[in-house]
């Protein structure tokens, strides 16, 4: 079978014009989709000498790994960058490779093959996470998107003591906190925490406990933290769910401390552990203890820190006839 080449053209501006693109672009872009829809293998290579050059379609490679960048191995998106001698590279990495071809190591310059960009626009191609269940297909240019957001795609790990790598679904995770980072793990929708620091002076900005609980078949992580908000030293508390934003608006819970015949409460709805823990503690979405009042609330001479954290889940039910939430309280 016989293909028509077609020119990459180059472009300074970074802006594709419709009228730049020769006419028979779109007898490869039949030929391709039909070649793709057929099962066959395919590839395209924009080889250039003068900024131009021909595409030849080779059936060993398939569509995603014609658009797989060569440095980062993710999916290019426009502008696609080539050098004189053909060879792809997506945006991002032509500043890593310092303007420099990382296959034969020619000056890139500023080659955009739009042939690519011009086929890529006319694939449909699953969500990435079609194995884990998402059943969507999209256009190339919107793929990206919605990866970003698909709720089949895997949680990080929402241990917070470190920079853990580990990503998957909830019961994955789970049995990854309790083995791997030895987290407490408890059954109920209540919980009665105390935490004691001898020094309560010397607050560094780190996570001092979480404890994951299964309530409601649901599993949330509860966050205790000691950190420096500013000058000051100082304590947060909160709950974070073990699935998505949707699903964490089915619940509620409250947090309370106190002592010395005071006390502090706080109510909220967990936050999605799609949510970094760290996003999450910087937008003191929780809990929060100035270091006089936990010291206050720890009592005596003020030179221990006592604090006991208590608090509950509860799950929202909506009433049919009155369309209003009422609380179904966890025993």
């Amino acid at each position: 079978m016989e293909y028509d080449s077609i020119e990459c053209v180059s472009s300074s501006d970074g802006i594709i014009d419709e009228d730049e693109i020769p006419q028979h672009i779109n007898i490869i872009r039949s030929q391709f989709k039909t070649a793709h829809n057929n099962n066959n293998s395919t590839s395209i290579l924009c080889d250039g000498n003068s900024n131009k050059g021909g595409i030849a379609i080779n059936p060993a490679t398939s569509v995603h790994e014609l658009l797989e960048c060569p440095v980062c191995t993710n999916s290019m998106y426009p502008p696609i960058h080539q050098c004189h001698n053909g060879h792809t590279i997506c945006s991002t990495c032509k500043a890593r490779v310092h303007n420099r071809c990382p296959t034969c190591r020619q000056e890139l310059g500023d080659i955009r093959c739009l042939a690519l960009e011009k086929v890529a626009e006319s694939l449909e191609l699953p969500c990435k996470y079609g194995s884990l269940g998402c059943p969507e297909i999209f256009p190339y240019y919107s793929k990206l998107k919605h990866e970003s957001a698909c709720n089949f795609r895997p949680y990080n790990c929402p241990y917070a003591g470190s920079e853990c790598a580990v990503v998957g679904d909830i019961p994955y995770l789970v049995t990854h906190l309790k083995d791997d980072h030895k987290v407490d793990m408890h059954s109920g929708c209540t919980f009665n925490h105390r935490y004691v620091k001898s020094n309560p002076r010397e607050v560094e900005n780190a996570t001092w406990m979480l404890t994951v609980f299964n309530c409601f078949g649901q599993y949330f992580c509860l966050h205790f933290e000691a950190f420096q908000l500013g000058m000051a030293p100082v304590y947060m508390a909160f709950l974070r769910f073990m699935g998505d934003e949707t699903e964490a608006r089915n619940y509620s819970y409250s947090l309370e401390v106190g002592g010395n015949g005071r006390k502090l409460i706080w109510e909220g709805t967990p936050r999605s552990i799609r949510d970094s823990h760290r996003k999450v503690r910087d937008s003191h979405d929780g809990l929060l203890i100035q270091r006089n009042m936990a010291l206050f609330f720890s009592g005596g001479d003020r030179k221990e820190l006592k604090l006991r954290v208590t608090g509950r889940i509860w799950k929202e039910q909506q009433n049919p006839e009155e369309g209003t939430c009422i609380p179904n309280l966890c025993s």
